[in-house]
């Protein structure tokens, strides 16, 4: 049986397509004009921040509690940005003006951090990755949030002008592990701990 044909939308326009085909040769375009190698270390870095962000949508939706939900929309709209700013072209931070993460992004996860610090257990020990779906899927946001961190430290010098990125990202792995926490405390689900081998 034939598949069946995909309906092109009321509006839609032959002359625009997704594909550009200028990355056909291993290149990729900047803000700004630049065109540097797909394997550069701050594709590297704002890739990675983007694997990130959409962890974090798998975690957005397996229906995480309204509170946990409120903070990760947040979380994903300053990805984009940090993302933008990894892959702006030198010396042209200015043309992003509006959309860079500030100290007041930061200063935003530490409120949280400071706030779900105080409302859960004293941590005692090393977690497992587990418990509810949206915990594990944190826990999984969390470690790519932690790669995206080495990426980002690989690329700094002329690939990236700012310390913010890397204190956000920083702020944010430790964020990912309490919103986990948080996940598993509201479905009633007790974390299991490393126990050593005797």
């Amino acid at each position: 049986m034939a598949p069946a044909a995909i309906a092109a939308p009321a509006s839609y326009d032959p002359e625009v397509r997704i594909y550009t085909k200028t990355g056909d040769g291993g290149t990729t375009g900047l803000f700004g004009g630049g065109r540097v190698s797909k394997s550069d270390a701050r594709v590297e870095a704002y890739g990675t921040v983007d694997e990130t962000n959409a962890v974090i949508g798998l975690v957005r939706a397996s229906d995480p509690p309204a509170d946990v939900d409120r903070i990760l929309k947040a979380v994903q709209s300053d990805l984009f940005s940090i993302g933008a700013e990894l892959a702006c072209e030198a010396g042209r931070l200015g043309t992003l003006q509006g959309t860079l993460i500030t100290n007041a992004e930061i200063r935003k996860l530490e409120e949280w951090l400071d706030e779900l610090t105080e409302r859960l257990p004293e941590p005692s020990g090393f977690v497992l990755p587990g418990g509810c779906r949206a915990a594990a899927t944190l826990q999984q946001a969390r470690t790519v949030c932690r790669r995206a961190e080495r990426k980002v430290v690989a690329a700094q010098g002329a690939a990236v002008e700012r310390s913010e990125p890397l204190v956000y990202l920083n702020r944010l792995g430790d964020l990912l592990y309490l919103l986990a926490q948080r996940c598993n405390q509201a479905v009633g689900r007790d974390e299991e701990r490393w126990t050593r081998k005797s």
